[in-house]
């Protein structure tokens, strides 16, 4: 196939799917007759990126694969869409999300150690329920405790392809400008749920 029909049949896959789509997943829509590989995708994914630069939205890749997005200087705009605000989370909620992201796998006793303080349920429950963090195993001690690690999820939704693009720990110090997305919500109390 002709990469000039190959890339607007990617566009209007990528633009009506409802989450990225990997390379594999991509080369599955076409049938042995297309005759279209990785590298073709691959290649016409290169060139849509490019010829992108003066739209109002993007070809990301993410961990789970590639999706289209609006520029982040548009958000002002496109947020109006919206009538709810986005939600704001506690520093409680960051800080154990912070632990699980460079300390996984990792129990919820150790994640108390560190913080001093106790884990509230509702702060695991919300970090699963946005499919953030998940139980990758059990350690081998008494009770068996989850152990608990990041997700694909957390990884699109922060549009990072692998925790190596997370910055070190040295390297952070004001999350919130990192992080926009997070609307840091400071509680005089920590451990409040958010």
């Amino acid at each position: 196939m002709k990469k000039e029909k190959l890339k607007p049949i990617l566009e209007a896959i990528l633009i009506s799917a409802d989450k990225p789509l990997s390379l594999e997943k991509l080369l599955s829509f076409f049938q042995t007759e297309d005759l279209v590989n990785r590298d073709d995708i691959k290649t016409a994914l290169a060139e849509m990126y490019d010829s992108y630069e003066r739209h109002g939205f993007e070809l990301v890749e993410t961990a789970s694969g590639f999706r289209f997005q609006t520029r982040e200087a548009f958000k002002q705009w496109v947020t109006q869409h919206w009538d709810e605000k986005p939600s704001k989370y506690s520093r409680a909620l960051l800080e154990t999300l912070a632990l699980v992201v460079y300390k996984q796998p990792i129990t919820r006793a150790e994640i108390e150690d560190i913080r001093g303080v106790a884990v509230s349920s509702y702060i695991i429950k919300t970090l699963q329920e946005r499919e953030w963090i998940r139980a990758v195993g059990h350690k081998d001690v008494p009770g068996r405790p989850a152990l608990l690690g990041t997700t694909r999820h957390f990884l699109d939704y922060f549009n990072l392809k692998s925790l190596d693009e997370m910055p070190s720990l040295g390297d952070v110090q004001d999350i919130e400008k990192l992080y926009p997305k997070l609307a840091l919500k400071v509680d005089a109390t920590e451990n409040i749920e958010p």
